[in-house]
């Protein structure tokens, strides 16, 4: 869609603001100096024209079009400071630090909230006295403080700039009520200076409540297209919890050094999804709103640095995120609407290069997200569940997926088969139903238009609930004159005629069904309307609560590869004069016979094996195990073989975690349900994995310190991975096994990683 604007302007003579005099400046130059590109993108130049001529200015552009710049630049021209509200703290230094990337002068750019200092905050204030600063992002709570509102107001206000201005609206994804305070707080600061409020996402309803409560006026409105030609979309049912690990994993892994995101509902199943892909090989990290602001901050540079390859989050990620190369989006559970869901999955692709967005739908998960609508309020219940059963409609559509979406943002979307969808690719037939949409229309009109789409399916199939005999609407002629078909029939057909036009839902009363002017025409003199029916998914039944099993079902290691392999082991450590525990640890060897890796890259799957270790050790290992397969006619596990330790790397994270605040072992053991002995197993393979364990703490209270040194070097000569042994040469010291197991875990950490 191109660029629109509202008719109706207002003069810039009547504002006493800092903004250019004449109608079109020269922003080429400007723009290679600042930001180095030679030309604008879209409607960029018109947008910042319109907000250095003083006008009020509402911008609506998709993920990765360049929204930033459409205020940064006028900051960086106009005379006096531009204030920014942003509503992510946690994102404002990532935002800021951009800015200043631009520019020789770290002052240029500042903000203002309540993770800064007194000192830092009189740096700050001292630097906008001093006009150095030319954007200031400030968070809506930052407004409300009268100090605050005192120190603005003596500021020179370029404009202000309200980023993800959809948090002002209850049917935003992401409403916040601070949003509805700040046309006060703008007032009491500069009434007269200009606003721009800028989002990725907004319904017309959006739309209206933005311009409404932010008070605009008369604000020009610049509405890019919401198609995203580059990202493909596919949803995939969710039949069972490990069947859809599975093939996530299995999916990332064959995108492998491609940067992605997986949104989950909970925190918890972040953690989890990110302790298992880190076991199968993939570098990943969580990222919710439950970890501490430095560890949050630490993570997203990860991520924006290539350090971590995925990143496993709830919604308290993404929002402002400049990293343009990100390749897949994947929702791990359903989105509350189809706002979230354009605006997570717009983070994919912003280069214009290739962006897949993959949800993986349950039942189950529509039921927790109406489950959590209980305890809200009558009115956000009514809106919320209005947004799920939107969401459902795109999930479960059989049409093209970004036709679905271009029409609930308000925009035409006429092309036919989009081909960069499963729908598709993979396109259903068609039925005609010419006669069955007559009926549905005049099933809507005996009803006055005053009812939802349940309440009309319910009398199209002739379904007597207490509401149509107290109605008595089971008079009508229309009542079940479509009860030879099923109700997922008349949904898909409503859901149809909705994207076709013929239909529209007014979600600000209940979803009431209405005919459009089209909807009359074709009642009036019908032509052929073809569906296609929607997808029912009944096998979508995945609950993330149901105990995980062994991914591939239960494995029995392959003996006679077994010893094979420990006895390269044991000629290996010979030859590198170390234990043979340092080379490979037994579990390790032991999943070896199982999963048969002839790569180094499969190697590197294999419990307790890390990158450098593959590289160090594995090439004899690898050749061993490719000689007896082609010898033995092994038929090897499926291509893909995912690590089923989903509790283990649960535990991975929480005995990492505790270490590090130094938690007594028994405490460690008891919190996870475990015996000591399983303990002290899976710290050791987390170290031979290649992640340093600091036990000292525990060591000195399990161990005299006396000891600790002809331990250690009892290891450093042994010959043999048994423990038995070795409680059996050092006997005058009297060990007990748990106590040779930390100390050979130490060992690991100092000699053998």
């Amino acid at each position: 869609m191109s660029s629109s604007k509202s008719s109706a302007k207002t003069s810039t003579k009547s504002k006493k603001v800092n903004a250019a005099n004449s109608t079109n400046v020269d922003l080429i130059t400007p723009l290679k100096e600042y930001f180095g590109f030679d030309a604008f993108r879209g409607n960029q130049e018109e947008i910042i024209n319109n907000v250095l001529n003083g006008h009020d200015t509402f911008v609506i552009m998709p993920t990765g079009g360049g929204k930033s710049l459409c205020y940064q630049l006028p900051a960086l021209t106009s005379e006096g400071c531009a204030i920014v509200v942003s509503p992510l703290i946690a994102l404002m230094k990532n935002q800021v630090d951009l800015v200043r990337g631009y520019s020789s002068k770290d002052n240029v750019a500042h903000f203002l909230n309540s993770t800064l200092n007194k000192k830092e905050i009189k740096e700050v204030r001292d630097d906008l006295n001093a006009g150095k600063t030319k954007i200031l992002y400030v968070a809506p709570e930052t407004l409300t403080r009268q100090e605050n509102i005192d120190f603005f107001s003596s500021l020179t206000v370029s404009f202000f700039a309200v980023d993800e201005a959809h948090c002002i609206s209850e049917w935003g994804h992401d409403f916040r009520p601070e949003y509805r305070r700040l046309r006060e707080m703008m007032d009491q600061i500069n009434e007269k200076a200009p606003v721009i409020a800028l989002t990725a996402t907004a319904t017309p309803k959006v739309q209206q409540d933005i311009v409404y409560n932010l008070g605009l006026r008369k604000p020009d409105i610049f509405i890019s297209s919401f198609n995203r030609p580059n990202l493909h979309y596919e949803v995939i049912p969710k039949v069972g919890k490990d069947q859809t690990i599975r093939n996530m994993v299995k999916f990332i892994q064959e995108n492998k050094g491609k940067s992605g995101i997986i949104y989950t509902l909970n925190r918890k199943t972040t953690e989890e999804l990110a302790a298992l892909l880190n076991v199968n090989g993939i570098k990943a990290c969580a990222y919710h709103a439950g970890l501490d602001s430095k560890l949050r901050a630490d993570r997203q540079d990860q991520f924006l640095n290539e350090d971590t390859q995925v990143i496993v989050a709830t919604i308290a990620f993404g929002m402002g995120i400049d990293k343009p190369d990100i390749r897949f989006v994947i929702h791990y559970n359903i989105p509350k609407s189809l706002e979230n869901y354009y605006q997570e999955t717009g983070r994919a692709g912003r280069d214009g290069m290739e962006g897949k967005c993959i949800l993986y739908y349950s039942h189950k998960d529509v039921s927790k997200l109406e489950h959590f609508l209980r305890d809200k309020q009558l009115s956000e219940r009514e809106v919320g569940g209005q947004l799920i059963d939107e969401m459902v409609a795109f999930a479960e559509s059989g049409q093209c997926r970004r036709k679905v979406l271009m029409t609930y943002f308000g925009e035409k979307y006429t092309i036919e088969n989009c081909g960069s969808c499963d729908n598709c690719l993979h396109p259903k037939e068609s039925i005609e139903t010419k006669h069955n949409s007559v009926n549905l229309l005049k099933v809507i009109k005996a009803l006055d238009e005053r009812f939802a789409a349940d309440y009309v399916i319910n009398i199209l199939i002739g379904r007597m609930i207490p509401q149509i005999k107290m109605y008595r609407h089971d008079e009508l002629a229309v009542f079940a004159c479509g009860n030879e078909e099923e109700e997922i029939y008349w949904t898909s057909l409503i859901r149809q005629m909705l994207l076709e036009g013929l239909l529209q839902k007014d979600i600000t009363e209940h979803g009431l069904l209405k005919i459009t002017k089209e909807g009359a025409a074709f009642l009036k003199k019908p032509v052929s309307f073809k569906m296609v029916m929607s997808n029912t998914y009944d096998e979508a039944n995945e609950d993330d609560e149901e105990n995980t099993t062994e991914a591939n079902g239960p494995a029995t290691a392959d003996a006679a590869l077994f010893e094979l392999l420990k006895d390269l082991r044991k000629q290996f450590a010979k030859e590198k004069k170390l234990p043979p525990f340092v080379i490979f640890l037994e579990s390790s060897l032991e999943d070896m016979s199982i999963q048969y890796p002839t790569t180094l890259e499969e190697l590197e799957r294999i419990s307790g094996v890390s990158k450098g270790k593959a590289i160090r050790y594995g090439e004899k290992f690898v050749a061993l195990i490719s000689k007896y397969v082609e010898e033995n006619q092994v038929v090897k596990p499926d291509d893909f073989v995912m690590k089923s330790v989903v509790n283990k790397s649960g535990n991975k994270v929480f005995i990492i975690q505790q270490v590090d605040k130094k938690t007594t072992l028994d405490v460690i053991a008891k919190s996870r349900g475990i015996p000591m002995e399983q303990l002290l197993e899976e710290m050791e393979t987390i170290v031979a994995s290649g992640t340093k364990l600091n036990l000292s703490y525990a060591i000195d209270q399990m161990v005299d310190e006396d000891d600790q040194d002809e331990i250690l070097d009892y290891f450093k000569s042994c010959e043999t991975s048994s423990l038995d042994v070795a409680k059996s040469e050092l006997s005058d010291l009297d060990l007990e096994w748990e106590q040779l197991k930390i100390m050979r875990i130490k060992f690991l950490c100092d000699y053998g990683i």
